[in-house]
C-alpha cells in the first residue's frame, strides 16, 4: 500500500511537471490569452449614452486572423476591416429600455492601449427617451461570438450610483431596475472579488512571476546546487512567507495608485514587470537569493501593485465605493494564487527529487520563464509586437 501510495504521488507530480512545461511551450507557441471587453451605459436624465472596448486581437480573431497573419496585411486595410467587424458586432447589441428596444446609432470610433494591450473602442447613443426609464435590460451575446471564452464587465451609471457586474458567453444579458436604486454592496464586492481571481489568471506575467518564485520553495540550497526539502512544512512555510510578501507589497502600491498618492507610467510598470519576472526565473539558474525569495516577492511586488492599479482603473469604481472595490479586488487575487498554489505545492513537492523536477521543470522551466519574460520587456518598452500574450 505505501508503495502504492509513493508511485501515486511520483505520477501526479510527474503529471503536474509536463503541464507546467507545456503551459510555458503553449506560450511561446502564442497563445492567445482570453480578453476582458468592457460595455459602459451612461444615463443622463433621459439621455442614454455607452461606450464598448474590445481588445483588436479579439477582432483578429473575429476575422479568422492569427498572430502571424496581422503583420501581412497593410495597415490601412487592417484598421478598416477591424472597424468594420466592431461596428457589425455593435449593431447586434440589444438595449431595451422600459420594454422598448432602443435603436443605437454609433457616433465614434477610436483605438487606445489598455491594461498594456491594444483596444477598439465605440462610442454610441440612443435617442432621447421620452421619460426617465425605470428598467434597462442589455443582451450583450453577439461581443461573445469573436471569442466565446471572452470575459465581459457592463457598467450602469446612472443618478442612482453605479452598478457594475460580469457577463460572459452563458450570461450576455442582465436586467437593471432603476427604481430600486444602486445594486447592493455585497453584489457589488463580490464582482470585484470575480474581477480579482479573473485578472490574476488571465495576466500571465503575474503567474509567471508567482511560478519562478515557487519553483525553489520546495528545493533547498547546498553548496552550489539545489536539493530537495525534506519537510513538506518547510516547503509550506516558504511558499507562504512568499504569497504574503507578494500580496501585502501589491496591496500597497495598488491602494496608494488607486487613490491617486501615487502614480507611474504605464509603460514603466508593464515594462518593469516584465523585468521582475525575468530576475526572478534568472535567479533559479544563477541563485543570488536563495532562503529569502519573500524578499524578491515583496520588492517587485511593489511594481505589480502599480499593474493590478491599472485594471482597477479600467473598472471604473466610483471614489465612494472606492475601499469596497479595493478590498474585494485584493480578496479575488489572493483567492487566484492560492488556486495555483494548492495545484502546484503537492505534486511539486511529490517530485522534488526527481530529475524531472530539478532540470526539467526547475531549470529548464526558468529558462523558458526567462525568455517570455524578456520578449515582453523588449516588447513593452520598445513598443514592439514578438508575442501574443
Amino acid at each position: 500500500m505505501l508503495e502504492f501510495n509513493a508511485a501515486s504521488k511520483r505520477f501526479a507530480g510527474a503529471f503536474a511537471a509536463i503541464g507546467f512545461v507545456l503551459m510555458l511551450l503553449g506560450a511561446t507557441a502564442f497563445a492567445h490569452t482570453p480578453s476582458e471587453t468592457y460595455l459602459t451605459l451612461t444615463l443622463n436624465g433621459t439621455n442614454l449614452t455607452g461606450r464598448w472596448d474590445v481588445a483588436l486581437r479579439d477582432l483578429h480573431q473575429g476575422m479568422g486572423l492569427d498572430v502571424r497573419d496581422v503583420p501581412k496585411i497593410a495597415a490601412a486595410e487592417l484598421q478598416s476591416r477591424e472597424e468594420a467587424l466592431a461596428l457589425d458586432i455593435a449593431a447586434g447589441l440589444s438595449v431595451r429600455v422600459d420594454e422598448q428596444s432602443q435603436t443605437l446609432q454609433i457616433t465614434d470610433y477610436t483605438t487606445l492601449p489598455l491594461n498594456g494591450i491594444d483596444y477598439a473602442r465605440l462610442l454610441f447613443q440612443a435617442a432621447e427617451l421620452k421619460n426617465r426609464p425605470a428598467v434597462i435590460e442589455i443582451d450583450a451575446a453577439v461581443f461573445f461570438r469573436i471569442d466565446t471564452n471572452m470575459h465581459g464587465l457592463l457598467r450602469l451609471e446612472h443618478a442612482g450610483g453605479t452598478e457594475v457586474i460580469a457577463f460572459n458567453g452563458q450570461h450576455p444579458s442582465h436586467r437593471f431596475d432603476l427604481t430600486a436604486g444602486a445594486g447592493g454592496r455585497f453584489e457589488r464586492w463580490l464582482t470585484m472579488v470575480s474581477e480579482g481571481v479573473w485578472h490574476i489568471w488571465i495576466g500571465l506575467d503575474h503567474i509567471l512571476f508567482l511560478i519562478a518564485l515557487l519553483l525553489p520553495a520546495v528545493l533547498r540550497s547546498e553548496g552550489k546546487a539545489w536539493v530537495g526539502v525534506d519537510q513538506f512544512r518547510r516547503a509550506l512555510i516558504n511558499v507562504l512567507k512568499i504569497v504574503t510578501a507578494f500580496t501585502v507589497a501589491h496591496s500597497i502600491t495598488l491602494s496608494l495608485a488607486a487613490l491617486d498618492i501615487l502614480q507611474l507610467p504605464t509603460r514603466l510598470v508593464e515594462s518593469v514587470i516584465a523585468a521582475s519576472v525575468a530576475l526572478a526565473a534568472l535567479n533559479n539558474l544563477w541563485p543570488v537569493v536563495r532562503e529569502r525569495s519573500w524578499l524578491v516577492a515583496f520588492g517587485f511586488g511593489l511594481i505589480h501593485g502599480f499593474g493590478f492599479a491599472s485594471v482597477l482603473g479600467d473598472l471604473g469604481v466610483e471614489r465612494g465605493t472606492l475601499a469596497l472595490a479595493l478590498v474585494g479586488f485584493n480578496v479575488g487575487v489572493e483567492l487566484g494564487q492560492l488556486a495555483i498554489v494548492v495545484l502546484w505545492l503537492p505534486a511539486a513537492f511529490a517530485l522534488r527529487d526527481t530529475w524531472f523536477y530539478q532540470t526539467v521543470t526547475f531549470k529548464f522551466g526558468s529558462v523558458l520563464v526567462v525568455l517570455i519574460a524578456f520578449a515582453w520587456m523588449l516588447e513593452r518598452s520598445l513598443a514592439l509586437k514578438l508575442v501574443s500574450l
